[in-house]
């Protein structure tokens, strides 16, 4: 889940309120809303010692006092997806903490195709198991599918199945890059393409820019290394070496000095082996003893003794063929004075160059190869330099090309996108604001080395374009358009993410959202449109938030609570889930300690059944339709 932790959207197609105002209608059920996470089991994780969260399909809330251990449902969710592991997580007297979820993947799936690849299978009834333990010690381990995996493998998974948004979230969204990296996801690949295009582009020219930029700054200090280049190469041109040319020539040289010591040697075993050349009786030689044995055996009466000519047979034909090579070894043998000092003179001109340049002929031969190529970069006349700026020139014009498409695009999303967050701000109780996205053009400061001329304009050409983003709210008609990060309150930049999510959400990848207190700062009529507005995002994926306001807590279609209870030496929480009645409890606790209260019980109820009654008369919820 390290990718997936603190996501935003996931992306889009391209029009976006062409996208986000025609949706596919849905069905109001969440039966086909598929449970992704259908249940997750902690053991010895911080103040939990063991509980067991049953999560709906649709949207799951979860609750408790402060101190219960609501953030360890969180951890345990973060630490299911790969995030980091800390030993101060393991419950005091445990020696380790175990986070085990069950999801349902559907065969074919990207989360079943990841863990396929690393071996895990599927229980029976078609849902995977995925399994992190956090030792005391700190050490890790996971499991997937019943195979030992590495870490990794859990954020692979997470990615296609669990996107956590948290408060930290807030603090991410104040930034220009993650306001960039908002709207690029929202453009889809009306961004995406011409951007990837404009960085491939982007790398040749600042490729070309940086080698001109070189030569010409180093022009005399290249010409020098140059011509040490061309000497060198010119030396080995002279000699021309062949690759293994000295270790043939050592052998040969050896053979040419040692001639009349090898062929004292070679004719002393033709003499053993074949005898006299005058063919003296009295000096066979083995050929000839071999050859007589094998007659006398073939006479004997014994078969014993007859069966063993064949071997003396084949014997002779081995030795035979040994004479016939020493023979013409020595036709060959000749002492030739000219001959050996001509590679003695050829050994003397390798050996100059191996000095040089390389421990053997091979190795000077590489550094040929090596010269030649490096002196093809050093070139640093007038027409070699005058060819890379007009290549640069040509790329720059390329490149300022999509860096207008890029930004034209991101322009036309920018209004799409600040309009539809607008349309859901005026249901989060926030009627007179209205967010813009602003892309404006970094321009490039003096000397930078990637600036480029956009139309009138020298702008600073990032991997990512040549524009700045920047997400602006105006609180009410007349107010100035601000920062997000100045202009809303904690409570209206929680409103303001929960408008990007519900607008981005419809075609999320991703089928399973958590949030974490991201209704920090919000209450009264807001609560109750922040949950509603849950409530609605669990139409088309599975929900899952740890609150504390009631509001939105009753609008979930299941209610977990955190419990903490403690004996006096150790404090222990567990999660259970609760019926009709104990719901009406904890909203009453929820409501300001009023769960004792008759009161607090009937204003509990009260909020149930306006939120039951706004789920079923709820709009039909539609997907976008991606631009054809």
């Amino acid at each position: 889940m390290a990718r997936a932790i603190g996501r935003l959207t996931a992306p889009l197609g391209a029009s976006a309120l062409a996208r986000y105002g025609a949706r596919e209608e849905m069905s109001d059920s969440t039966s086909k809303v598929r449970p992704v996470l259908a249940e997750m089991r902690i053991n010895g994780l911080g103040v939990i010692d063991e509980a067991t969260l049953e999560l709906d399909p649709g949207f799951t809330v979860v609750t408790g006092e402060t101190g219960a251990g609501k953030t360890m449902v969180v951890t345990g969710l973060h630490l299911l997806g790969g995030g980091r592991a800390e030993a101060s997580r393991v419950r005091t007297g445990a020696d380790k903490a175990v986070v085990e979820g069950r999801f349902q993947a559907p065969a074919g799936s990207p989360a079943a195709k990841v863990a396929e690849e690393v071996g895990g299978e599927a229980d029976e009834d078609g849902s995977l198991i995925a399994i992190r333990t956090v030792g005391a010690d700190g050490r890790s381990r996971a499991h997937v599918g019943g195979r030992s995996v590495p870490v990794g493998v859990l954020s692979e998974l997470a990615e296609q199945l669990i996107a956590v948004h948290g408060q930290n979230d807030q603090l991410r969204l104040m930034r220009p890059t993650e306001q960039r990296g908002v709207l690029d996801r929202f453009a889809g690949d009306d961004v995406a393409e011409p951007l990837r295009e404009y960085q491939r582009i982007r790398e040749e020219w600042l490729r070309v820019s940086a080698e001109l930029r070189e030569r010409t700054e180093r022009s005399r200090e290249l010409a020098r290394e140059a011509d040490l280049l061309r000497h060198g190469l010119a030396e080995i041109d002279a000699v021309a070496p062949v690759q293994g040319e000295d270790a043939e020539l050592h052998d040969e040289a050896r053979r040419l000095a040692d001639a009349d010591q090898l062929r004292e040697a070679a004719q002393g075993a033709q003499y053993a082996v074949s005898g006299s050349l005058e063919g003296d009786p009295d000096n066979p030689g083995a050929l000839g003893l071999i050859s007589e044995a094998a007659r006398r055996l073939s006479t004997s009466e014994d078969p014993k003794l007859r069966d063993l000519e064949p071997r003396l047979v084949e014997a002779a034909t081995l030795l035979a063929d040994v004479g016939a090579e020493i023979s013409a070894y020595l036709d060959h043998l000749e002492a030739d004075p000219g001959r050996l000092e001509q590679v003695l003179q050829r050994q003397a001109e390798l050996k100059a160059l191996t000095r040089k340049y390389a421990a053997d002929v091979d190795g000077v031969i590489a550094w040929a190869a090596d010269a030649r190529a490096r002196l093809d970069g050093l070139d640093t006349s007038e027409e070699a330099l005058t060819a890379l700026a007009t290549r640069r020139d040509e790329l720059a014009v390329e490149l300022a090309a999509l860096a207008e498409q890029v930004t034209a695009a991101r322009v036309e999303a920018a209004l799409e996108l600040g309009k539809a967050v607008t349309e859901e701000l005026d249901g989060l109780a926030m009627p007179h604001a209205s967010v813009e996205l602003a892309v404006r053009p970094r321009h490039a400061e003096s000397g930078d080395p990637q600036a480029l001329t956009v139309g009138r304009s020298i702008l600073h050409a990032g991997s990512s374009g040549v524009d700045d983003v920047e997400l602006r709210l105006i609180s009410h008609p007349g107010a100035p358009a601000l920062p997000v990060h100045k202009g809303a309150s904690g409570g209206e930049l929680s409103r303001v993410m929960l408008a990007l999510e519900v607008v981005l959400s419809h075609s999320d990848p991703v089928p399973t959202l958590v949030f974490d207190e991201v209704d920090a700062g919000v209450g009264g009529r807001a609560a109750v449109e922040v949950g509603r507005r849950l409530a609605r995002l669990a139409r088309s994926h599975q929900v899952i938030v740890v609150t504390h306001l009631p509001q939105v807590a009753a609008f979930a279609d299941r209610h977990l609570v955190v419990d903490k209870s403690a004996d006096g030496t150790f404090t222990r929480s567990a999660v259970r889930k609760l019926d009709e009645t104990q719901r009406v409890v904890e909203l009453a606790r929820m409501l300001a300690g009023m769960d004792s209260t008759d009161t607090g019980r009937a204003h509990a109820e009260e909020l149930l059944a306006a939120a039951k009654a706004d789920k079923s008369s709820a709009p039909v919820v539609r997907r976008r339709k991606k631009k054809a």
